[in-house]
């Protein structure tokens, strides 16, 4: 595997399903989503029947909890092994060149395999590739239980770079016509097509590599975020798939001494995904309290430190306005109960989003109010109906900008929990690739 440690990526060996497999059964949803919804997997586990598919060798978290757990877990990777036995595997070497179309989006990507030697998901890390929200380290040991021992990984992993002026796919795209098409077709569950192409051609595979290079060129990076060139670069901010990720990095933590540094555990199979790619959306998610005393508001105004006005506003179409109008360095957020609307205004916020500046006093408010209870929730409607139901107070966000989404995680580290939302669940990536994982 061809590795280039100073942008913390290899050419993969991928493995893709032969001529034989269907790949509407092969291919099915990442195991994260629809974790409430048990019914969806069984519609998929139907779709598949006895058909070779990836729901077969992952786990999907909606069974995470349940009693024969073992036994999942051991048919996985019996699962694994059977299909490398029977042939069904065919492998690749490349990069895989991505489209996703759902509605009238399209999403591009690029699956690479990610060097974990580049990651480090704890709080205050200095690394290439960086959570962007905290990583909560007891997530890991149920899903390194997954990964370990397995021979095979599929990767749902989304990796975001900040490319707006595309220097690492741009050459490529004007060219995707002569690339050699993996598959071409329609996903389970009415959630899109998918097409992969192969990136094999040394001149194309350096191209990437040298626009990836370009993005932490130092006078490029400094003048892009405004900061001194002396702060160790980030290039890859996690995007979907955090746990994952932290997962392959603490198994890669726990063998390495051992196996040594040239190990396919070290790298993790990934798709790299613009942040400037026209398909993605972030989308704010606002707070809800419940049982909260409405002297809160007030002490909100002391708390959010100096220069913080407040001002009312008529209904909530006039509040999300004036929040979305705030200008730097100016941060807003709306506040909503039972009495009606206002809107704060930060002229000397501590963060570099109001979601930071705000949750940092939400969470000591709620470690000294245990009775008082919080939901993250998306969408217009929920928020302002949930705010102004008597004893609740609702707190609606603006979504982040493109442009500050990586300064902010430079400047302030991961972001806080529940910043943003990528999405809806039949958005999520779909397993297709695998790669073994052992020599």
């Amino acid at each position: 595997m061809a590795d280039k440690p100073d942008i913390g990526i290899a050419v993969p060996k991928v493995l893709l399903p032969n001529a034989s497999v269907d790949p509407q059964k092969w291919a099915v949803i990442a195991c994260d989503q629809f974790t409430s919804e048990p019914e969806y997997w069984q519609k998929v586990e139907q779709n598949v029947g006895s058909a070779p598919s990836t729901f077969r060798m992952i786990l999907p978290e909606v069974y995470l909890h349940e009693s024969d757990l073992d036994a999942r877990i051991e048919a996985t990777q019996s699962t694994m092994q059977a299909y490398l036995d029977q042939g069904f595997l065919k492998p690749y070497e490349g990069f895989v060149l991505v489209e996703r179309h759902l509605g009238n989006k399209t999403q591009t990507g690029l699956v690479v395999a990610l060097d974990l030697e580049a990651y480090d998901y704890n709080k205050g890390s200095q690394t290439l590739v960086r959570a962007t929200e905290g990583t909560i380290l007891d997530r890991l040991p149920p899903r390194m239980k997954v990964r370990e021992g397995a021979i095979l990984e599929m990767p749902h992993i989304l990796v975001l770079y900040d490319d707006p002026e595309g220097f690492v796919l741009g050459s490529l795209l004007q060219n995707k016509n002569s690339l050699e098409v993996l598959y071409d077709f329609e996903l389970m569950e009415e959630s899109g097509h998918l097409k992969g192409m192969l990136v094999k051609d040394p001149d194309q595979i350096q191209a990437i590599e040298n626009g990836l290079a370009k993005l932490i060129e130092p006078d490029y990076y400094a003048q892009r975020y405004n900061i001194s060139g002396s702060q160790s670069p980030l290039l890859y901010a996690m995007g979907d798939g955090n746990h994952s990720l932290a997962t392959a990095k603490a198994l890669w933590e726990k063998i390495k001494n051992q196996v040594g540094s040239d190990h396919p555990a070290r790298y993790a199979l990934v798709e790299l995904v613009n942040l400037h790619d026209p398909s993605l959306a972030f989308e704010p998610i606002h707070r809800v309290l419940f049982n909260a005393d409405p002297a809160l508001l007030e002490s909100l105004r002391v708390d959010l430190g100096p220069a913080v006005t407040i001002t009312n506003a008529n209904d909530f179409f006039e509040m999300t306005e004036m929040v979305t109008g705030a200008e730097l360095p100016h941060q807003r957020f709306g506040a909503i109960n039972a009495d009606g609307y206002q809107v704060f205004d930060l002229a000397q916020p501590r963060h570099n989003l109001a979601v930071g500046s705000l949750q940092e006093v939400l969470d000591a408010y709620l470690k000294e109010n245990p009775q008082v209870k919080i939901d993250y929730v998306h969408g217009d409607d929920v928020v302002d109906r949930l705010g102004r139901e008597p004893g609740n107070l609702a707190f609606y966000l603006p979504g982040i900008a493109k442009d500050n989404f990586f300064k902010s995680i430079i400047m302030d580290g991961a972001l806080p929990r529940k910043t943003f939302s990528m999405g809806h669940a039949k958005d999520k990536r779909f397993y297709m690739e695998c790669r073994k994982i052992v020599p």
